[in-house]
């Protein structure tokens, strides 16, 4: 459904990313999982175009996705939950949501949709008419995770969604992003905490210095001594 074939990508003269070769089929849950700085974020970037790759090709369903402008991707069906839980914080949760359906045509199914992100996240629910930017940091991840579902999405891309937030929030995340592949949901998670990404995913790459350094099924990665050596001891958790 998503491919990355071969893609380079500068920032000037920096190479972030090396010939990046990624695929997410329809239903599957794939992470790209590595330290900072190893160009995960970069990856959506150039997913979403904001970034464009200098060689190689990003396509969706079959349609190459180099040239159209970001509005024009997003219109495609890929929505993003970015990292740093951009919200309207002077706008109502529920304001919030409704804005994440802005681009939808189809308005009658709107409000089942609402429905199915208020029983995905009852704390959302509690606080349907709070200003967003009172919530607290792990309430806005949520809102910002149920504003990409709300666009009722092809692909989701999750970039960090355990960032910053408390143990107990992480555990409640990643059941969430479980109870969306049971769904059915089609999903690209991007996530320094490899060991609980891992645990949901389908298949895995694992990003060092702008280049896919290992991949395969979630959970043969997860018995891979040069991964467990590196993501899935103590030090790299949050």
């Amino acid at each position: 459904m998503l491919e990355l074939a071969d893609v380079h990508t500068f920032y000037g003269n920096i190479r972030a990313l090396r010939g990046v070769s990624i695929a997410v089929e329809s239903g599957e849950i794939v992470t790209l999982i590595g330290a900072n700085g190893a160009g995960k974020t970069t990856t959506l970037r150039t997913i979403l175009g904001t970034v464009r790759p200098r060689r190689g090709t990003v396509s969706f369903a079959g349609q190459r996705l180099n040239t159209l402008p970001t509005d024009r991707i997003v219109r495609l069906g890929i929505a993003q939950s970015p990292e740093g839980r951009r919200i309207f914080p002077r706008m109502t949760v529920l304001e919030n949501l409704e804005l994440g359906a802005f681009a939808r045509r189809d308005r009658e199914a709107i409000p089942a949709d609402l429905e199915r992100v208020f029983t995905l996240f009852p704390r959302l629910r509690e606080r349907v008419g709070q200003v967003g930017g009172t919530l607290s940091g792990g309430e806005q991840q949520m809102l910002a995770m149920a504003r990409a579902i709300m666009l009722n999405p092809e692909v989701v891309l999750l970039d960090e969604p355990s960032m910053g937030l408390a143990p107990i929030l992480v555990d409640e995340v990643f059941r969430i992003i479980s109870r969306l592949k049971e769904r059915g949901a089609t999903m690209l998670l991007v996530e320094q905490f490899a060991a609980a990404a891992l645990n949901v995913a389908d298949y895995g790459y694992v990003l060092e210095n702008g280049r896919i350094s290992v991949h395969g099924p979630a959970e043969s990665l997860k018995n891979d001594p040069a991964v467990k050596a590196a993501y899935l001891g103590g030090g790299h958790q949050h």
